[in-house]
């Protein structure tokens, strides 16, 4: 049965790891490319449907799977469908607004939807998060939704519509905490050797690690 804790219980641990920045805005309006091995599209109700090893961009948004479906609404706005081969996971991949953070997930089907500004992964969820290409934070679920406006994410670790879970039915997570921005970027240094003292210089502190300099 899905936990009502679950999602608050994720998103109070990412305030304490520092949160995430939003998704690269401008992918929104950037056109969308897709390879395949064939295509079927209807023009009368606007949808495309790519199969045979699809590789799908929109600017720094990219998207593999073996069959994905494409519809465009009448205000332009797309909806993409993207369903994995047997035995294996759909891909999606986008870049952090204005920093070197990407963001990556797979399923055995994404949705992504570009009025809404989520993407949606369904059976087998899983979702990444990189700095550079450091891994950072990971974690898994029967679904997980994330909406690239708000940068609120939820997860539901039950089973997704009868498929067995990789998870067992729970939400599992690697939350790292994030650094201050001038102590990931110092230098390292060695610290110097302590000082010898005599016994008599010692004294009690209340201040952990020594007294404040």
């Amino acid at each position: 049965m899905k936990s009502p804790h679950t999602t608050l219980l994720l998103l109070a641990a990412l305030a304490l790891s520092g949160g995430w920045a939003c998704a690269e805005q401008a992918d929104r309006n950037k056109p969308m490319n897709v390879e395949a091995d064939a295509l079927r599209y209807d023009d009368a109700k606007k949808t495309s449907v790519f199969t045979g090893r699809v590789v799908l961009t929109k600017g720094t948004i990219l998207i593999r799977g073996a069959r994905i479906e494409v519809r465009q609404d009448a205000d332009g706005y797309q909806y993409g469908v993207v369903t994995a081969e047997p035995g294996k996971l759909a891909f999606f991949r986008q870049k952090r607004e204005g920093l070197d953070e990407f963001i990556e997930g797979q399923g055995e089907s994404i949705e992504y939807d570009s009025r809404a500004n989520t993407v949606k992964f369904s059976k087998q969820a899983q979702l990444r998060r990189y700095l550079g290409a450091t891994l950072n934070d990971e974690m898994s679920g029967g679904v997980i939704v994330y909406n690239n406006s708000t940068d609120v994410f939820s997860i539901d670790g039950g089973v997704a519509q009868g498929a067995p879970s990789a998870t067992g039915g729970r939400v599992r997570a690697m939350l790292t905490p994030r650094q201050d921005a001038a102590a990931a970027t110092a230098p390292a240094t060695t610290p110097a050797p302590a000082a010898s003292a005599p016994a008599a210089a010692l004294r009690a502190t209340t201040t952990l690690g020594g007294e404040q300099k």
